[in-house]
């Protein structure tokens, strides 16, 4: 499917409908890559989290003791995700702001994480990618998790739309300024919350700012 949907045609009021229940829709623990890979980033670094929805990375990143930047579109998602940083008794500095409004820095992170940032069609993508790439100080790293088109036929999270789908290919062309570190398309069952749940095509990256 490539056509547009009401998801992404009024991107704000549909996430913040969908984060208005009381419940973390996507849970309150960290996607299981950016877990995974946590080890890799500067004890103490500035991380930026794209997209950060009810908070569930931000929150676990400042956790580890990282400075956490993060910013959403949907307010009712930030409120949440602030109360969940209140809760964990960490610092998060938020932002409610779409991924082309958001004022990007220049060399500014030791790591950017990207995880499911899949509402975005190919022409905000390309500006999303550049942006976040340029964000990173040199050294520092992407960390960045998605579903390929093979979720499609898993129907267990993500957008029904072709075009928003990652392959490992493109991903490299869109990234080939940084240095790929890893770089991999694979399959695991996800259980992060009601709505990434069950068996998934996926493909994770980190890529390092040359």
């Amino acid at each position: 499917m490539t056509m547009s949907t009401p998801a992404f045609t009024d991107p704000a009021g549909t996430w913040n409908k969908r984060f208005e229940t009381a419940d973390y829709i996507f849970g309150i623990e960290p996607n299981d890559y950016l877990r995974a890979k946590a080890h890799l980033l500067a004890p103490g670094g500035r991380v930026l989290c794209v997209a950060d929805g009810e908070g569930r990375n931000s929150v676990w990143l400042a956790r580890q003791g990282l400075r956490v930047d993060a910013f959403d579109i949907a307010e009712v998602g930030v409120a949440k995700a602030r109360k969940l940083a209140a809760d964990a008794g960490v610092t998060v500095n938020y932002d409610v702001a779409d991924c082309d409004a958001w004022p990007w820095p220049v060399d500014t992170y030791d790591a950017v994480a990207a995880i499911f940032i899949q509402f975005a069609d190919p022409a905000m993508r390309e500006r999303l990618f550049a942006r976040m790439a340029a964000a990173l100080k040199p050294g520092g790293l992407l960390v960045l998790q998605g579903y390929t088109p093979r979720q499609l036929e898993y129907k267990t999270g993500g957008p029904p739309i072709l075009s928003h789908l990652y392959t490992a290919d493109m991903l490299r062309e869109a990234f080939a300024a940084l240095e790929i570190i890893e770089l991999d398309e694979y399959e695991a069952d996800l259980r992060e919350g009601s709505h990434h749940a069950g068996r998934s095509a996926l493909v994770g990256m980190i890529a390092r700012r040359r």
